[in-house]
């Protein structure tokens, strides 16, 4: 592949549209590298009640989902940084999870099955958000119960900025841990979300306060 067309490739069919390529022609070129397995991390945007996420896979499963405020060239460079410069926009290779998400935003879903991939997660943050995945649809558990499952008894403030940082948010439901006593806590995509998500799982009986 040459310098160029790789070069296109990461800057995306905008960059390839105003330098005279053909758009379509691009978009089904990055579509045929990102079905055919040659991209090592593939992208797309997908619908949701908070608006458009960026969500990323790699060829173990996804490995981001990004809130819309969230900066989409900071993701791709990170992605690039972190994981490889070889990324793609490729809708199809995320269509299981468009799909899990459309369910789960309907409240037809409440377990998602798409495979995910822990690479952006350190060791500690790891055992907190394996323990939060677990953690059944409209159930929760504390930062501290999250803590020391994690082997970090008196750890929940740690626990919090793991959960804060979590790379995979809704699929990976930090939304489910709460202060002791019942409170909200914090949340990465803003305590509002973090409200929505658990009154669609019918979590919030009693109401939940931030």
């Amino acid at each position: 592949m040459s310098d160029l067309l790789e070069e296109q490739l990461r800057r995306g069919p905008s960059a390839a549209h105003t330098e005279g390529g053909s758009t379509a022609a691009l978009e089904l070129l990055l579509e045929r590298i990102g079905s055919e397995d040659l991209a090592d991390v593939v992208y797309t945007e997908l619908d949701s009640p908070f608006g458009p996420l960026q969500a990323a896979a790699t060829r173990r499963g996804l490995v981001h989902l990004a809130f819309p405020e969230q900066d989409r060239g900071e993701t791709l460079a990170l992605l690039a940084r972190r994981i490889s410069p070889r990324i793609v926009r490729a809708p199809r290779r995320l269509e299981q999870l468009r799909r899990e998400l459309a369910q789960y935003f309907e409240g037809t879903r409440r377990e998602f099955e798409v495979a995910l991939d822990w690479s952006l997660i350190g060791p500690f943050a790891t055992r907190v958000l394996r323990r939060t995945a677990s953690i059944p649809y409209g159930g929760h558990l504390s930062y501290a119960e999250v803590a020391a499952a994690a082997g970090s008894p008196g750890g929940a403030r740690a626990a919090g900025n793991a959960l804060g940082s979590n790379p995979i948010p809704i699929v990976i439901p930090c939304h489910r841990v709460l202060r002791a006593g019942g409170a909200l806590g914090g949340y990465g995509g803003g305590l509002e979300r973090k409200r929505l998500l658990l009154e669609l799982e019918g979590a919030l009986t009693p109401p939940l306060s931030g």
